[in-house]
């Protein structure tokens, strides 16, 4: 194992994952990956101690894969993460790895998504589940999730798992695998905690240590802004007028479609902007990129794999207009900007639930991200009314305006009117289309919304004393102790249960953790949230938009929670509790009913 991979097909691994893998791009292994899928094929267990964003997550779903059986659909690979947002994260790229596998089935499982759910995805059987300790404790307790067939178990980010006080539910569910599993653990850090699992539950493992490859350019200003997904085309274009030293941009989205939307919003807005994307042929990606370099375009937006070995020296700006999951994939997009010595500037946005992801890049980039102060609208009209001096006063200078005053005097003669009416009057026209003033649309600025968004902190966890009490808080949450309201979005406007959270999570700051079941009927919607929701809190919900739809929430009437469980009429759920209300930032803590 000492040769030089320099490309996934040296991996013996089988031709539907190559394929895949070719599809998404990939080409290269990462070193974590080098060095740990060959003995993972080989049946060793691996202690990996690598940073987030080192492609750790391939290095360990590539082998799992090749070594499941389609046919048997039992969970063979179980994957334990410490956060929902992580093992959504792995779940998805699992997905990806086996787009060439037919049949093949991943099931993320975590808190805070509806029990009901989860139950029936594993009765229908899943190859890999990715799920966080305390939902998998809840399962195996319930005897829902059958772990006999195992025969890999990973552990991602353990570190972190301990320091989230994971650690005793880690081991907990160790004890409950088969003993002959193949076990691979990754960290970050390798406090002794970590290693006293290691050697207790790891056959004679091979250890790697890779040290992140991650360090960006000194001459990148770097920035992230936090702001809620409705608002972030808003916040681009304020962005891009008022950012003085602005020539051209990439910026980065994460899928195709979203290329091709965002472009023909920023060309309606009068940007000239162009999408690159994996579905345009060679010839038409080769066009975009030349008409960057000739300054015929100053937007391009993209997705990872179609952006790479672009070199344009004029891109002054790389916006993150969707964060990505992996920290090397953030350096490589930064280091798109502050090329052959220039400045160059990388700008962040970050959805409230995606802070974590910001904290992991700045740990593994060893560098701060500052906050950005989004533009205000008087900031705005400031820029372009600079900007109208600015082309006024060129004309003046480099223009003969003869014929022009002879016009100017005509209407003078002819209204009555000063000439500085009159100027006034032609200015108007001159920014009709793009106005030199912001209209108040009588809702909060969305400046004022961005401003002061600093790193959130990471809430509070409440101490993890007694496992029998620990047990039965879980399964009070499992149990659904919350309410159902009515939303006034349904499939009638192609809403999804994402869009529904999306909205949910970014407008009123409501942890995805305390939003339970959503069923979708033709012209609304069903969502469990807790009970006792401020008022402060359903005004925001009453106003927020789903598919340009409001959503006009509203407690759901008995008929419609009838209707929601299959028209049984079964009694209400028992409301889910709360302490001190819901009107301060970051939810609310949960507490044991009173007997």
């Amino acid at each position: 194992m000492t040769a030089t991979i320099e490309r996934f097909d040296q991996l013996d691994l089988q031709a539907p994952i190559l394929a895949a893998l070719a599809e998404i791009g990939y080409e290269t292994p990462s070193p974590i990956q080098a060095a740990c899928i060959p003995h993972l094929l080989a049946g060793h267990d691996i202690l990996g101690e690598a940073q987030t964003g080192t492609g750790k997550t391939a290095a360990f779903a590539l082998p799992a894969l090749d070594q499941v059986d389609i046919h048997q659909r039992n969970p063979q690979v179980l994957v334990l993460t410490p956060t929902r947002e992580l093992a959504i994260q792995v779940a998805e790229a699992f997905q990806r790895y086996a787009s060439k596998m037919p049949g093949f089935h991943v099931l993320p499982i975590y808190g805070g998504q509806s029990m009901v759910v989860q139950l029936r995805q594993l009765q229908r059987g899943a190859h890999v589940v990715v799920g966080t300790p305390g939902r998998v404790m809840d399962h195996l307790e319930r005897k829902s999730l059958n772990l006999d067939g195992l025969t890999t178990l990973i552990l991602d980010e353990a570190d972190e798992m301990l320091r989230m006080g994971f650690i005793d539910d880690v081991e907990w569910i160790l004890e409950h695998t088969p003993s002959a599993r193949q076990t691979a653990l990754f960290s970050a850090t390798m406090p002794d905690a970590i290693r006293r699992v290691a050697h207790r539950y790891l056959r004679d493992p091979k250890e790697v240590k890779i040290k992140a490859a991650t360090a960006t350019v000194s001459t990148i200003k770097q920035r992230f802004l936090q702001i809620a997904g409705p608002h972030k085309l808003d916040a681009l274009t304020r962005i891009l007028e008022v950012e003085d030293d602005f020539d051209a941009a990439i910026v980065f989205v994460r899928t195709k479609t979203a290329t091709v939307e965002l472009a023909e919003k920023l060309e309606a807005r009068g940007y000239a902007a162009a999408c690159l994307n994996g579905d345009m042929t060679q010839q038409l990606r080769e066009r975009v990129i030349e008409q960057l370099k000739n300054e015929t375009l100053d937007i391009v937006v993209a997705t990872d794999v179609a952006a790479r070995g672009i070199d344009v020296p004029r891109v002054s700006h790389v916006i993150n207009y969707d964060i990505p999951y992996d920290t090397e994939a953030y350096v490589h997009r930064i280091g798109r900007t502050g090329r052959a010595g220039r400045n160059g500037n990388a700008i962040l946005f970050v959805a409230p639930r995606e802070s974590h992801l910001l904290r992991q890049i700045e740990r593994a980039t060893k560098q701060p991200i500052e906050p950005l102060k989004l533009p205000s609208r008087e900031a705005v009209a400031d820029k372009r009314v600079a900007a109208f001096r600015q082309q006024v006063s060129e004309v003046l200078e480099s223009e003969d305006l003869t014929f022009f005053l002879d016009v100017v005097a005509a209407i003078e003669e002819k209204h009555d009117a000063d000439v500085h009416t009159i100027a006034a009057a032609l200015a108007f026209l001159a920014q009709k289309d793009r106005p030199l003033q912001m209209p108040d649309t009588g809702k909060p600025d969305i400046a004022q919304l961005a401003a002061g968004a600093g790193k959130p902190e990471r809430p509070a966890r409440e101490p993890r004393d007694n496992r029998s009490e620990i047990l039965e808080r879980r399964r009070d949450y499992a149990e659904g102790r919350l309410a159902r309201y009515r939303i006034d979005v349904g499939r009638e406007h192609m809403a999804s249960p994402k869009d529904i959270v999306g909205a949910i999570a970014n407008e009123a700051g409501i942890e995805s953790r305390f939003i339970g079941q959503i069923n979708l009927f033709e012209d609304y919607s069903t969502v469990e949230l807790p009970a006792d929701l401020s008022n402060d809190v359903l005004q925001i919900l009453r106003r927020a938009r789903v598919r340009q739809q409001p959503l006009n929430i509203r407690l759901a009437s008995p008929e419609e929670a009838s209707r929601e469980r299959g028209g049984r009429g079964a009694p209400p759920k028992k409301p889910f509790r709360k302490e001190g209300g819901f009107d301060k930032p970051g939810g609310f803590k949960t507490r044991k009913p009173k007997p």
